[in-house]
């Protein structure tokens, strides 16, 4: 039973686990996302949250206590200089797991973790679906969008039934005077 066991050990001893969880941090922090088993990603969530909640605050003392567990200069410096740029306002929460399937070779659970803020497609789906939300509703308030579009055709609509009455009042006029006529 695994009763009050909460740092899953990976099967490895201490060393070989703290370098492992540095050098998948190091490449989540380089690449913004990476391929690896639900376990070890689990483990490195863990791991790689709390360094990038320290690295909002860009001091010197900061950027030394994320570089003894990172080990990589070049990590450091992104997570730094861009990553806590975007998530400065993020209160926390900063990847995210997504469950791929099943390894060939032993079935082992596979995922890919990434950085929530870095994931292009997703932000950019997102936004598609901010602009191009429709309802089933029969009729629905405009959006402002829609208002200056909806104005921009009234005014078609109005000039033209303007031109419309005018046709209209000269056919009539015409009739007029030629029922005058005879």
């Amino acid at each position: 039973m695994r009763h009050r066991k909460s740092i899953n050990h990976l099967g490895r001893k201490s060393a070989h686990r703290k370098a492992m969880l540095a050098n998948m941090a190091a490449s989540l922090i380089l690449h913004k996302k990476i391929s690896t088993t639900l376990a070890k990603a689990k483990a490195l969530r863990t791991y790689v949250e709390p360094l990038i909640t320290k690295a909002k605050d860009d001091s010197t003392h900061a950027r030394r206590e994320v570089f003894s567990h990172l080990q990589s200069k070049e990590a450091v410096t992104e997570l730094f200089r861009e990553i806590s740029v975007k998530v400065a306002d993020r209160p926390g929460g900063y990847t995210r797991i997504l469950k791929t399937g099943f390894r060939l070779g032993d079935n082992a659970d596979m995922c890919i973790i990434e950085l929530v803020d870095f994931n292009e497609n997703l932000l950019a789906a997102k936004s598609d679906t901010k602009t191009k939300s429709s309802t089933r509703r029969r009729r629905s308030v405009p959006k402002k969008t829609d208002k200056v579009k909806a104005t921009e055709t009234a005014k078609e609509v109005i000039e033209e039934a303007k031109v419309v009455n005018e046709i209209e009042n000269k056919i009539e006029d015409t009739q007029e005077e030629n029922k005058a006529e005879e």
